[in-house]
C-alpha cells in the first residue's frame, strides 16, 4: 500500500458586513491539538481541493465562501504533530459572521491588528504572516 500525507484545505475566511471589512475568522479547536485555528479540515476521496474548502467552511463556520486567492500551500511534516499533512490555504469572503459547528468549539471575527495576541496551533501562526505580508499589511 502507497502511503502519502494527508491532504487539507484551510481558509483565511475574510468577513466583509455591508461592504465592510471586519477582519478574518479564527476558530477555538474542539480536538486535540487545542488552540486558535483557521477553519479547514481534510479532503475526501473523489473531490477537488476547492469543493473541501467551500465544504469544510459550511460544515465548521457556518458559511458559504467565495474563494478569492490561493495564498499557498504548507507542507512542512512537523506542521501537524498528528500526522504528515498539506494543506492548501486559500483567501476567501464571506458576508455573514461565523457559527462554530463541526470541530469547532468556538468561532470568531478577529481585526487584524488583533491577530498577534492569538496563539495558533499547526503553522497557523506563519500561515498568518504570509498572509499578512500577501496583503501588505
Amino acid at each position: 500500500m502507497i502511503e502519502t500525507p494527508y491532504v487539507a484545505a484551510d481558509g483565511i475566511v475574510e468577513i466583509y458586513i455591508d461592504s465592510t471589512f471586519k477582519g478574518i475568522v479564527l476558530i477555538d479547536r474542539l480536538n486535540p491539538p487545542y488552540g486558535t485555528a483557521l477553519p479547514g479540515g481534510f479532503m475526501d476521496i473523489g473531490e477537488t481541493i476547492e469543493a473541501c474548502l467551500k465544504r469544510e467552511m459550511k460544515e465548521e463556520i457556518g458559511l458559504d465562501v467565495e474563494i478569492e486567492h490561493l495564498l499557498g500551500l504548507y507542507s512542512d511534516p512537523s506542521r501537524d504533530p498528528r500526522f504528515h499533512t498539506i494543506s492548501a490555504v486559500y483567501i476567501c469572503r464571506a458576508d455573514a459572521l461565523p457559527q462554530a459547528g463541526d470541530d469547532a468549539k468556538s468561532a470568531k471575527v478577529v481585526v487584524l491588528d488583533e491577530l498577534e495576541k492569538e496563539l495558533f496551533v499547526f503553522d497557523h501562526g506563519k500561515i498568518i504572516e504570509d498572509y499578512l505580508a500577501f496583503r501588505g499589511e
